[in-house]
């Protein structure tokens, strides 16, 4: 996208509900997206959101901090799945093939002050149970050596059909998906426990009554998709299609009471 067309971008994101945590997602592509394009694009939200994270390929630690410093608050990273020896069959070729460069950029991000590091592993590739078993090592490991920064976990789950045709090798069922939720929240009380709109309105209304912290709402998954550009490359089917006024007023329903902003400009400022 152009300048003009991130701005429009950002204006139409504003224009659908008061959001100031806004999530800046690219494709594996450095010559398209490299850090120059990312720290351009998180200087031109910092108008319109307070709040600002990425989710991009992983990048070198000196790179984290230079966008730190352009007003970048947190990263997202899937690690997709801990299986290192099928980890390469999922992605043959390129930098995402590095198994080692993908887990160690946790640390990179740890080394370079982001202050929030986001956690996932790709449910249906392997078999769950062990991956997030993985993950929870994983996470602990990190909040030891990087204990001022905050984190978040996130267990999207694979549709059938989805990335051109490829078929989850395991099915998690909702039971499942609450179960593991549960056991995570009891395994760490504070860490932040995400769902997006991969997930149906029914289950995130559940969900944020038993241990659900962060949502996203009325996400598109292909570029330019809040604009008037073509929507095309759309990265997953979003099951929850409510307006995120409609998710918000859901949200009191149950009692809840639905946090748009969590994060300052102000707080980045050095003391």
């Amino acid at each position: 996208l152009t300048e003009e067309e991130i701005i429009n971008e950002y204006k139409a994101i504003k224009r659908l509900a008061p959001f100031e945590n806004l999530l800046l997602v690219t494709g594996e592509n450095p010559a398209a997206a490299g850090v120059p394009y990312i720290a351009r694009a998180i200087d031109l939200a910092k108008p319109y959101f307070s709040n600002l994270q990425i989710e991009v390929m992983p990048l070198k630690a000196e790179e984290y901090k230079e966008l730190t410093h352009h007003g970048l608050n947190g990263v997202i990273c899937f690690q997709e799945t801990y299986n290192k020896a099928n980890y390469k069959k999922y992605h043959p070729r390129g930098m995402k093939s590095k198994f080692e460069w993908r887990v160690d950029g946790f640390d990179r991000m740890g080394q370079a002050g982001v202050h929030k590091i986001g956690m996932g592993v790709l449910i249906g590739l392997e078999e769950w149970r062990t991956d997030v078993t993985m993950m929870a090592y994983h996470l602990r490991y990190l909040q030891k050596h990087y204990w001022k920064t905050k984190y978040s976990v996130n267990f999207p789950r694979m549709r059938p059909s989805e990335n051109d045709g490829f078929q989850p090798n395991v099915i998690m069922n909702d039971r499942e998906l609450a179960q593991l939720t549960f056991a995570m929240r009891i395994f760490d009380h504070d860490v932040d426990i995400s769902y997006s709109t991969r997930e149906s309105a029914e289950i995130r209304n559940h969900m944020a009554t038993l241990g659900v912290t962060t949502m996203s709402a009325e996400s598109k998954t292909e570029p330019g998709g809040y604009y008037s550009y073509p929507q095309t490359l759309e990265q997953f089917h979003v099951s929850d299609e409510r307006k995120a006024v409609e998710v918000e007023r859901d949200l009191r329903k149950l009692g809840r009471e639905p946090v748009w902003k969590d994060w300052d400009q102000s707080f980045d400022f050095k003391r």
